[in-house]
């Protein structure tokens, strides 16, 4: 079967890793070893405890780790991660505030599905939380989903959004992160088509390829060079036998963490090598910058191969946004047909992933909508994480998103008082 053999061969690979990265670890910790204190010692220790840890991390799902916020009764209140809508592939949760009133903004955050789980955008949602009802699309590892449930390719995904945005009715405003802006966008057109009252009140893409050929990228021209039968042959493996979705072909998640890596290889290795000599001199913590930031890097998801080829197919290769031409279940979305949601876009001026003139292009297909429901912002100095997630997100682009939705959703009629917990 296409791939199993190599699915299961990395996965061989990574736990072996781990068990030497554990056994020099647990090796080199020997108190026996204080009668001769070489320091090769605390090296190895070092170099283990980093190495298992790494390799460990990368099949483990990250907890949100969002606890509790303070609110404005001088309270701390508890944070709970409800599921609002289950789907195979997906869940709509809400992060759900124990004692507070519902929140006047009721923000979906939109999480990429581009190798790494949602929690990647947990201090997104922990920012947002204090003055806003927060929603997120909680993607699932497609490693772990039954061939049984089908398939799941662009067109599905975009359907699902279409979904939770109908489920959480229209006093909503969308924040899409990345790799969802264009389906985001297209999804949100398709509402406004076909059922007008269930569009939400504002959308905000940030930093995702709405016209990836707008300002090209080492990510769209690795697009370019190759074909889909290359790609496919590539990086398109079977699930392994240790998974509930085996024999499910996936664009497998160590692969991609491979190509991640491989993007900044010297940066990555400066920053693992000055980890090992810290813990050798005993001057590392569990929770450090490096542990903190790794632990949610390292952790990778499977995506299923119709997911990840359609998408370089038709958004990439075919920009079927770019040209207002995508199609779901055999219609064509026009995207002209938005009117009446506020649309913003947010780019970062050294972002290397999506560079500036790939979001904002999505205000040119907004033909229907006027001037004044149209805004965009380029952060001075910021990347692609940091326009949603670093200091450029807290610092200047969070209070711009936030006011943008104040001057267009309006007033939110308050719903029911949540129940103290």
């Amino acid at each position: 079967m296409k791939g199993m053999m190599s699915y299961d061969l990395m996965e061989t690979i990574r736990n072996t890793n781990e068990w030497m990265g554990a056994s020099a670890r647990a090796m080199a910790s020997y108190p026996i070893w204080g009668m001769a204190p070489h320091p090769m010692f605390k090296l190895m220790s070092a170099w283990g405890h980093v190495t298992e840890r790494s390799f460990a991390r990368m099949v483990i799902k990250p907890d949100w780790g969002i606890r509790s916020i303070p609110a404005e009764d001088g309270r701390d209140h508890l944070v709970h991660v409800d599921t609002l809508v289950p789907r195979p592939f997906g869940d709509l949760v809400q992060f759900r505030v124990a004692g507070r009133a519902p929140m006047a903004r009721r923000v979906l955050l939109v999480a990429p599905m581009s190798g790494h789980y949602a929690t990647l955008l947990r201090s997104t949602v922990a920012s947002l939380l204090p003055d806003c009802d927060v929603f997120v699309t909680d993607w699932h590892n497609a490693r772990d989903i039954p061939v049984s449930d089908g398939k799941f390719d662009i067109e599905d995904y975009t359907l699902y959004l279409v979904d939770f945005m109908r489920h959480l009715g229209p006093d909503l405003n969308v924040i899409a992160v990345c790799q969802p802006a264009p389906l985001t966008l297209a999804a949100t057109a398709y509402l406004a088509e076909e059922d007008p009252d269930a569009q939400p009140r504002t959308l905000t893409l940030i930093g995702g390829p709405i016209d990836p050929d707008a300002a090209p990228t080492e990510v769209t021209d690795f697009g370019r060079r190759v074909t889909m039968g290359q790609l496919e042959h590539m990086v398109i493996q079977r699930v392994g036998f240790k998974y509930k979705g085996v024999g499910r072909l996936v664009y497998p998640g160590l692969m991609q963490l491979a190509s991640f890596i491989s993007m900044n290889a010297d940066k990555h290795s400066a920053a693992f090598f000055e980890k090992i000599m810290l813990d050798a001199k005993g001057e590392g913590s569990e929770h450090d910058h490096h542990n903190r930031f790794y632990d949610e890097y390292l952790a990778v998801m499977d995506m299923t191969a119709e997911f990840y080829l359609s998408t370089v197919e038709r958004i990439f290769k075919g920009r079927e946004v770019a040209d207002n031409a995508f199609v779901v279940e055999g219609k064509r979305v026009d995207i002209g047909k938005i009117t009446r949601v506020a649309v913003k876009t947010v780019e970062g001026s050294k972002d290397d992933i999506s560079a500036p003139g790939q979001c904002i292009a999505a205000l040119d297909l907004c033909t229907g909508l006027p001037a004044s429901k149209k805004a965009s912002h380029v952060e001075p100095g910021a990347g692609h994480y940091g326009i949603f997630a670093g200091s450029s997100w807290r610092n200047n682009i969070r209070p711009l998103v936030l006011d943008f939705i104040d001057q267009n959703a309006g007033k939110a009629e308050p719903k029911a008082p949540m129940r103290a917990v």
